[in-house]
């Protein structure tokens, strides 16, 4: 599973396996396409199902039914024709829908007809003071140490932040017998009203019930403070404390450990360097492909499914990853499709799949001090850019994240803006008196992860390779 290509071209690339790729491979296999799956993980399910098939992990309510509600699939996509390489960092993705791919040390391309980026989602950036502390870490993380290898917090842990994800995990914790001294809830008052309109939808969804008994779970065992509007972390070479306000009260806790959470961003870096178009998406406060019906994009044959179209959640990502495919199997095998589920069956499935997602958008809308910093709370971590340098990048010329690059390099960073490009984009903005879409963002190209130049030069090279750079 973890060997090089075996074909120098396939029907279907797909990148990623998270619940939408996997569900576009299983599809795009099932109608008889060559098929490829690439993921950069040891093994299948994405952030939401990750090492469903190695976790140590093994009482299923620890999980709980959502998290095994993955297996099936991972099966399927197992026992089809579809040729799978985990380990492979996507590296590079054209408008002629070529591919740069790393496995085991070397580089190759591949080329595909049709492309379905399945790359999911990144956790927003939650810049606060202190949050590049040691002793500080996103709950994304902790739960993949969570599903990977059983990891829970023993020592004391603040958990802080919004949304779904910052309840499921606690409750994982928590089951799994680790600690939690304190929930810092950041969610705004005003959000509350805000959502109302969308309450409706949400409480006949799937989300409701689910969610209710969920932070029911957690408050009976850990206190939780609401109406958090100021959050710093501090330590001398680690974290120490964390320190907030809520309401009139102001209060510090001993800490060793903190988990930031302020919702899930599509991750766009890969589709952006392929030239896919993307607006800023003001509800969510991030940027998203310009898709059509069937998660086209503005580039020929590249498709994209899951939460890098937008967060919408696991079974709205399974959905999405047979409807993008079920679009390149309409392209490239027409008399195939007939064999699957109709296209308005599954646009029927997707609206049940997304019913509640609007209420709770709004209801975990960032607020602005979470997302904005100030002063000395560094910004790109790569590069230890602050708030304040950026400000002062602007008052002396800088109009947007690329010009920013020559002025502070932000961006220019291992983690190529993953960590910094939102905040960026808006503290520019309103530095500037500009919306987000009219700032832009960081111009990504290839290569959109690192590699090593053994890499590149481990690719394989034609006779007219060698003879463009030897003298004869």
């Amino acid at each position: 599973m973890n060997a090089a290509p075996q074909r120098d071209a396939y029907d279907v690339v797909v990148i990623g396996a998270g619940p939408a790729g996997l569900a576009a491979t299983a599809t795009a296999s099932a109608a008889g396409l060559s098929t490829l799956l690439l993921d950069e993980n040891p093994g299948p399910g994405g952030q939401v199902w990750r090492a469903i098939a190695s976790t140590p992990v093994t009482a299923r309510d620890q999980l709980g039914a959502d998290y095994w509600a993955g297996a099936e699939l991972v099966g399927e996509v197992r026992s089809s024709k579809a040729e799978i390489i985990h380990r492979a960092t996507v590296w590079s993705l054209d408008r002629h829908l070529e591919i740069g791919i790393s496995v085991g040390g070397a580089s190759a391309f591949v080329k595909a007809r049709r492309v379905i980026l399945a790359t999911g989602a990144l956790e927003r950036p939650f810049p606060i003071p202190g949050w590049t502390l040691p002793g500080v870490m996103t709950a994304g993380a902790a739960q993949t140490m969570l599903k990977s290898s059983a990891l829970v917090p023993d020592s004391r842990t603040v958990i802080a932040g919004q949304g779904p994800l910052l309840w499921l995990l606690a409750a994982q914790i928590l089951r799994l017998g680790g600690r939690i001294d304190r929930i810092l809830d950041t969610t705004e008052r005003k959000n509350y009203l805000a959502a109302l309109p969308h309450a409706f939808a949400f409480v006949t969804s799937a989300y409701f019930t689910k969610g209710l008994a969920m932070m029911r779970e957690v408050k009976a065992k850990v206190e939780v403070t609401t109406g958090v509007t100021e959050l710093a972390a501090a330590g001398e070479g680690r974290l120490a404390s964390v320190s907030y306000v809520a309401g009139n009260h102001r209060e510090t806790i001993p800490a060793d450990l903190l988990l930031l959470h302020q919702g899930v961003v599509p991750n766009v870096n890969l589709a952006m360097a392929a030239g896919v178009e993307h607006r800023w998406d003001n509800l969510q406060l991030c940027w998203s492909p310009v898709l059509d019906g069937n998660g086209g994009t503005s580039v020929e044959g590249i498709a994209i499914a899951g939460d890098g179209a937008g967060i919408s959640g696991a079974n709205a990502a399974v959905v999405r990853g047979r409807i993008a495919a079920r679009g390149a199997v309409e392209a490239l095998a027409p008399a195939a499709a007939a064999k699957l589920s109709p296209m308005a069956a599954l646009h029927a499935d997707l609206a049940k799949a997304e019913r509640g997602r609007a209420f709770l958008d709004t209801l975990f809308r960032p607020a602005r001090q979470f997302r904005i910093p100030a002063g000395d709370t560094i910004v790109c971590r790569c590069e230890e850019v602050t708030a304040r340098d950026i400000v002062d990048a602007v008052a002396i010329g800088a109009t947007g994240p690329n010009q920013l690059k020559a002025y502070r390099r932000t961006g220019m960073g291992p983690c190529q803006g993953r960590l910094c490009g939102l905040t960026v984009t808006e503290l520019m903005a309103e530095a500037r008196g500009k919306t987000a879409q009219e700032i832009g963002y960081y111009r990504l190209r290839a290569p959109v992860k690192p590699i090593t130049l053994a890499e590149l030069a481990a690719m394989p090279k034609t006779e007219d390779d060698i003879k463009a750079v030897v003298r004869g």
